[in-house]
């Protein structure tokens, strides 16, 4: 990933939209079966990895939503985990309509996700234990977690997955900006989000993103 002086471009809730399509259509064609299986290197499986990533952007829409969002904490909704060891969520998805419902449901999270930033100032700001976010920064995150999960969910899957590299740029300039710059935008994604190692650039153990403003 080679250095711009360019100042970067924004992260926009048109962007967590695409990811959020690009993800289904790499992920559709997979045997239903398959999505029992243990999802990458996460102890939960594909299924519980893809209803993860519904509740991070309704929960992110979430913060934003109230007409004055919380400084201090999240919007307290009860989450619950459907196993031991599974994921603790707000949302869950019915198993009943199989892995097509499972998307709508993911479709209907992004879609709140996306309408918060949209229509939120600028200036808004909200609580992430990872730093106070404005609307940008949670459309970063929002797009992070749709394509770090996805890699989860496709190696499960057995399916491919690489999502555009100007995507992967604009994410890592907003919320990884230390993030190594020898490398590809992707590659150095996996590896800002503890995945991958890189090239002098071992695996990361822990790892967490930086979601206060740029200013």
């Amino acid at each position: 990933m080679s250095p711009s002086h360019d100042a970067p471009q924004p992260v926009t809730a048109d962007d967590v939209e695409e990811a959020v399509r690009l993800v289904i259509a790499a992920l559709r064609g997979a045997p239903e079966v398959n999505w029992q299986n243990r999802a990458g290197s996460l102890e939960w499986d594909c299924w519980e990895t893809l209803e993860h990533l519904a509740d991070d952007m309704f929960c992110y829409a979430a913060q934003l939503a109230p007409p004055t969002p919380p400084l201090d904490g999240y919007v307290p909704f009860v989450p619950a985990r459907l196993r031991p060891g599974g994921p603790q969520e707000t949302i869950h998805a019915e198993r009943g309509p199989g892995v097509p419902g499972l998307f709508q449901v993911l479709e209907a999270a992004t879609g709140l996700l996306a309408a918060q930033v949209r229509t939120k100032p600028p200036h808004t700001r909200a609580f992430h234990s990872y730093g106070i976010a404005d609307p940008e920064g949670f459309a970063a995150m929002g797009v992070v977690e749709a394509l770090v999960h996805a890699y989860d969910v496709a190696e499960g899957l057995g399916v491919a997955w690489e999502p555009p590299a100007a995507l992967c740029e604009r994410v890592l300039a907003r919320l990884f900006p230390d993030a190594p710059a020898d490398a590809g935008p992707w590659p150095t994604l996996l590896w800002a989000t503890g995945r991958t190692e890189l090239p002098g650039h071992p695996r990361q153990a822990s790892w967490r993103w930086r979601s206060a403003p740029r200013d």
